[in-house]
């Protein structure tokens, strides 16, 4: 359902969403999500359950957003804007994700919500990718929306495997080596 963006979103609107997410996420602390039901994060969120049907279709949908919306944080506080060019911002993009990928898999894990998570970080790679993409169009001729899926679903798989990795390496060598992988995929 509603993936929070650049756009222009009524203040009630986004206080609402606000309130799910962190109800949500204060839910995760003490429960497993597959027992969390809706009606708990809206107790939580001190809503009704109308009113979380008004802005996501099912809980799934709201973590979803919440995880989006959270990589999104990190990734704007780290001010992220990769130009379709700038390997610096590329490495500073999968760093972010060295960062946000072990805090969600921390105790308890976030297998149980893996495929949402996956998707919704996926998402904003990509969006950031398309975006950059967008402005320098290729003389290969291949479409951005394709160089960028196919990135950032490089991107994500490769950190993911990182983080499950024990003795992993430092979040810079694998940094520099996923950008060496995926680099050539976005110069095309």
């Amino acid at each position: 359902m509603p993936q929070e963006t650049a756009e222009i979103v009524d203040p009630r609107i986004r206080r609402t969403r606000q309130l799910l997410h962190q109800a949500l996420e204060k839910l995760l602390e003490k429960r497993e999500f597959d027992k969390i039901s809706v009606q708990d994060i809206a107790e939580a969120a001190t809503l009704n359950r109308a009113t979380f049907y008004d802005h996501y279709p099912d809980k799934f949908a709201l973590l979803e957003c919440t995880v989006g919306s959270r990589f999104h944080e990190l990734i704007a506080e780290r001010e992220v804007q990769f130009d379709g060019t700038c390997g610096s911002q590329l490495k500073a993009m999968v760093l972010a994700l060295c960062e946000y990928l072990p805090r969600m898999q921390g105790p308890g894990g976030a297998r149980q919500f893996e495929p949402h998570m996956e998707s919704a970080i996926i998402a904003v790679v990509r969006r950031i990718l398309l975006e950059g993409l967008q402005r320098h169009p290729s003389a290969t001729g291949i479409a951005p929306e394709i160089k960028a899926a196919t990135a950032s679903w490089a991107i994500y798989g490769a950190t993911k495997e990182w983080a499950q990795t024990p003795n992993r390496p430092a979040p810079d060598e694998i940094a520099n080596t996923i950008m060496m992988l995926v680099s050539p995929i976005l110069q095309q």
